[in-house]
């Protein structure tokens, strides 16, 4: 889920100089904030081996309410012939329907509609055809889900609306199945997958039993049962990754319960699922890393600051006021990096937008060692913010388990169809290998990537430009110029006290 976007051609300088407000020097300069303490551990060498294609896919979602009628007809089908309703020929008065769902329900944009969700899945078998895997982290159906399902289901019974969530998953979930038989797509839950309501949740609830057969039916069989045992409980699961992956087990977390906004689905916080994921992923990490395997972690949210939304709000994080953070607080950054020796790649999105992340040590896991571990920020396929649908294609070494290069492929408008309603091309966006001329996603390559971005403060060179380019894909430069150095710091400073000096150091 993201934020709907400012106008920031006049909002940009307003915000940033109140944001910087009275900005004084804590004595601290970036480089001693950690680029050069607690290097990450090297990781041990491998045999060289030729790289895989994989997919990354987030933030589909989906929205089976783009025709009110048609969704009476999946309301009242399984999901394996949802296929064949949403095929037909829209209903008569869809137009007007939509437009009147999307003004009681406050809908900033559109999200997916089958028509788009179509076109991504042919572009993916088109593009990426050889893919031996594919991840999906997090938010596969719409937004403002609850108020679009009681708009069009007015008497639905107790029990029916998480029967349509779970059933529009295990849609999504198939068609990215059916696209590429046989190859597993391991999927995370994001905030607004649940069958209570946007970032509400029950641990050990029904939702996560119907939402966990969704996801481990995509499994490779070998992991299946073994995901699902953890499914069901909590929504996150572990496992060893297929071949040609070697010794790679992913941690799937469902930090959903991690936020600051999350509930039961009675709408009472509740800390004790976020403490029992957090000390199960510690136990997952230890386990891991004793075992002497390679470790992605995927889930939806991403640990760290949210410069945006910290910038949306004017928090002048230089007189002590707090910067918005992702989560509610940094334990899992704090785990991810004691465990860096272990960890090749951290996948989220959450934010729709195409972004790195660098966690290195701070605050107490500076004070325990720890290492850096390298955040991949998938982009969106839902057009919802005005951003143009992307996805990811990744090349992955198996034998380290290091992402060796992706490229960013989007389609030609936001709904990814010509007039005719045939699927429209999907092109380049950009090739990270070859804009930013690093040779890998690593630690290494992004230490030094963030760094020619933190001496670049007017965001003058080629790769400022491209990244700024790129982030919203599609092109809206005037979301990131106005604000570029203070988003740098949260590229590479996930707590808020080493934010905060990062943006407040002596210029």
């Amino acid at each position: 889920m993201r934020f709907s976007f400012l106008p920031l051609p006049c909002f940009g300088l307003f915000a940033r100089l109140a944001f910087l407000g009275a900005c004084v020097s804590v004595g601290l300069s970036h480089t001693a904030l950690g680029q050069a303490a607690h290097p990450a551990a090297p990781h041990p060498a491998a045999p060289h081996q030729a790289a895989v294609t994989a997919l990354m896919v987030s933030d589909i979602h989906f929205d089976p309410f783009h025709d009110p009628e048609q969704a009476k007809a999946l309301a009242a089908a399984p999901p394996e012939r949802w296929r064949a309703i949403l095929e037909k020929p829209a209903s008569a008065n869809q137009k007007e329907a939509f437009d009147a769902l999307q003004q009681t329900c406050h809908a900033r944009g559109v999200d997916t509609p089958y028509t788009l969700f179509n076109s991504s899945l042919k572009a993916m078998r088109t593009q990426a055809g050889d893919a031996k895997f594919m991840t999906v982290s997090g938010d596969l159906i719409a937004h403002a889900f609850t108020c679009r399902y009681a708009k069009v289901f007015p008497a639905a019974a107790p029990g029916d609306y998480e029967a349509f969530v779970v059933k529009t998953i295990d849609f999504v979930v198939g068609q990215l199945r059916a696209a590429f038989p046989g190859m597993p797509v391991y999927v995370s839950l994001g905030n607004n997958d649940s069958g209570c309501g946007d970032y509400k949740l029950d641990a050990g609830g029904s939702f996560l039993t119907g939402a966990g057969h969704a996801i481990a039916a995509a499994l490779p069989a070998s992991q299946r049962l073994e995901a699902l045992k953890q499914l069901g409980p909590a929504g996150y699961y572990s496992i060893k990754m297929a071949a040609p992956m070697q010794d790679t087990r992913l941690i799937v977390v469902n930090d959903l319960v991690m936020s600051s906004k999350y509930t039961t689905c009675a709408g009472k916080p509740d800390p004790a699922p976020a403490e029992t994921e957090l000390a199960w992923l510690k136990q997952q990490l230890d386990k891991a890393q004793a075992a002497g395997e390679k470790v992605w972690v995927m889930g939806h949210i991403p640990p760290g600051i949210d410069p945006y939304s910290t910038v949306a709000k004017l928090r002048n994080v230089c007189a002590g006021k707090t910067p918005s953070e992702f989560l509610a607080d940094d334990k899992m950054a704090d785990l991810l990096v004691d465990h860096a020796a272990a960890i090749r790649l951290g996948i989220f999105a959450h934010t729709h937008m195409d972004e790195l992340r660098l966690l290195q040590p701070e605050g107490d896991a500076a004070a325990t060692g720890g290492g850096n571990v390298a955040i991949k920020m998938v982009s969106s396929i839902s057009p919802v913010d005005g951003n143009v649908p992307s996805f990811t294609i990744a090349r992955v070494n198996p034998a380290t388990a290091e992402l060796v290069d992706y490229e960013v492929v989007k389609a030609a408008n936001m709904t990814g169809v010509d007039e005719a309603g045939a699927s429209a091309p999907w092109t380049l966006e950009y090739d990270y290998a070859k804009t930013y001329h690093q040779p890998e996603f690593t630690p290494a390559a992004l230490k030094t990537l963030v760094g020619n971005f933190t001496t670049d403060k007017d965001a003058a060179t080629a790769e400022s430009q491209a990244y700024i380019r790129n982030y919203f894909v599609g092109d809206m430069s005037r979301e990131l110029t106005p604000f570029w150095p203070e988003y740098v710091c949260a590229l590479d400073h996930y707590s808020a006290k080493g934010f905060a000096a990062c943006v407040c150091a002596a210029k």
